[in-house]
């Protein structure tokens, strides 16, 4: 007579089966870019803003990049939007402590409350830096690879290949861990004890245990990939890469556009007497 199967009860929470779904390719005119060559342009851009400290220059870029982003990126409005909330969160912070703090000409007062005029402006400059940086991070994230970008790093910013592989190595643990806990959530739920309506217990105590779990099995797993890099001898000699990213024209021509438009737009915030920088701090 056989045995009777055992059956594993659902459990709130467990996510996805532990299966494989494949994700889906990016596509977009941004997506094909060399992905070193725009995080060099997120660096540029994020440090040309630093100097910047009047709100119309940062306000002239947000629109410019919210444009282009829309343009090029194929990014769900929903998705863009819900992306960019943070950094929402984080300006609109920037713009009230720095309109109530700041000294200056007042510009509304009740009680210990006080607006600046230079508040307002030091402040609404540093919460539109903050959205520009924001909706070019996430443009950029979601439009780039993440193993693309590590091996275009390597291939074409000198990245040493140690470093590199294991960041790889990293990543290719986090995107399992998902099924990991599935997994664990799984064989905890065939021994758990069930309450007294049946069902599984969900508190603090059975998720720790989980995490406990996933940390075990999480070191364990990243013991065993070190080992197996060192005994492959990684970055001991040149290595070859098995898909290699282009740098084509296309990827020179988007750098020089950013830097026409970065440039330009200062050059005529300047002209047009908007343009402040780290002096305004000091008026």
């Amino acid at each position: 007579m056989s045995a009777p199967p055992i059956v594993v009860p659902a459990v709130a929470g467990m996510g996805r089966p532990a299966t494989s779904v494949p994700r889906t390719p990016l596509t977009g005119p941004l997506a094909r870019r060399n992905p070193t060559l725009k995080l060099a342009l997120l660096f540029v851009v994020s440090a040309g803003l630093v100097f910047i400290l009047d709100p119309v220059t940062p306000a002239v870029l947000y629109l410019l990049a919210a444009a282009a982003v829309v343009a090029t990126a194929r990014i769900r409005t929903r998705t863009l939007l819900l992306a960019q909330l943070p950094f929402v969160a984080f300006g609109a912070g920037l713009l009230v402590v720095n309109a109530l703090s700041r000294p200056g000409e007042i510009l509304w007062e009740a009680g210990i409350l006080r607006v600046s005029v230079e508040g307002l402006v030091i402040g609404g400059s540093l919460a539109l830096r903050t959205l520009v940086i924001g909706i070019l991070s996430v443009a950029f994230a979601l439009t780039t690879e993440p193993v693309s970008l590590m091996t275009s790093l390597h291939q074409h910013a000198r990245l040493g290949a140690r470093l590199t592989y294991a960041i790889l190595a990293g990543y290719r643990m986090l995107q399992e861990m998902p099924r990991e806990w599935v997994t664990i959530r799984q064989a905890h739920a065939v021994r758990a004890p069930l309450r007294s309506d049946g069902t599984l217990p969900r508190g603090v105590g059975a998720l720790a245990r989980a995490a406990f779990s996933l940390l075990v099995v999480s070191v364990r797993k990243g013991e065993r990939m070190a080992q197996s890099l060192e005994s492959r001898g990684l970055g001991l000699s040149p290595r070859s890469t098995w898909r290699p990213v282009p740098l084509v024209a296309a990827d020179w021509v988007m750098v020089g556009g950013v830097l026409v438009v970065l440039v330009g737009v200062f050059v005529i915030s300047a002209q047009l007497g908007f343009l402040e920088g780290p002096a305004a701090l000091f008026g």
